[in-house]
């Protein structure tokens, strides 16, 4: 694969688009260190907080936080991550739309999503590659693993994760987008498996998975939506 040096990073725009909902505690640690993250990697940014329904101050504390950095705060009324999501890809601009949650982040992955060759149209980092150093409680390790194992048997995809950080050309944003309708935990998942049934180039790489705290969400309450989530996107994908 050929190394880009920093003068092709600085040629390359990327969007990072970051759902954010009742983070006003963690922002002032979290957001700093994305910032300092995106910046090392040498590239031309954006990055666009959606903050979505929060009942704290998580829009206002992001924006006091934002100080010189290219930083974007945008505001929903409705809590949902897969909403705000689709406003932050609809709303962003450049060569590729890098998806990181503020919990979990990486300069590596930003850097390898770089590297890749222009034939490649997205970029997954997955949590189920074997080469991946997973550091996240079992419980949690089991959950991302049935997971995977629906999305094969119900949507029958040859992708090993759909959560996580992820990188979509420009073309691919424009492109499938806008059809997509799951909202909530699976908006991404959706526009993975459109993307692989439309086609496009899809890589899966390495990463180290350590999140920064205990996760917010509920799998207990996540399980059924997602079940159901799963089996009525496999009836829209089929009309």
């Amino acid at each position: 694969m050929p190394f880009l040096d920093s003068r092709h990073r600085m040629r390359t725009k990327v969007t990072v688009v970051v759902p954010i909902y009742n983070e006003a505690r963690f922002l002032p640690e979290a957001l700093p260190k994305l910032i300092a993250a995106v910046e090392e990697v040498g590239v031309d940014y954006t990055i666009r907080l959606v903050e979505n329904g929060s009942t704290d101050d998580t829009a206002g504390v992001a924006r006091s936080l934002v100080g010189d950095a290219n930083v974007i705060v945008h505001s929903m009324s409705t809590p949902d991550y897969g909403a705000a999501m689709r406003e932050g890809f609809l709303a962003s601009e450049g060569d590729w739309v890098v998806n990181f949650d503020i919990d979990y982040f990486s300069g590596a992955f930003l850097t390898e999503l770089l590297d890749q060759p222009d034939e490649v149209d997205l970029v997954i980092g997955s949590k189920r590659d074997p080469r991946s150093d997973d550091r996240r409680p079992f419980i949690r390790r089991l959950a991302t693993a049935i997971f995977n194992l629906l999305l094969t048997v119900v949507l029958r995809s040859r992708v090993s994760d759909t959560h996580g950080m992820k990188g979509f050309r420009r073309a691919l944003v424009d492109d499938v987008v806008p059809n997509v309708v799951s909202t909530q935990d699976l908006f991404d998942t959706e526009l993975v498996v459109r993307a692989e049934r439309a086609g496009y180039r899809i890589v899966e790489v390495p990463v180290v998975v350590e999140e920064m705290r205990t996760a917010k969400s509920s799998l207990i309450k996540r399980a059924p939506r997602t079940l159901v989530g799963l089996i009525r996107m496999r009836r829209t994908l089929r009309r």
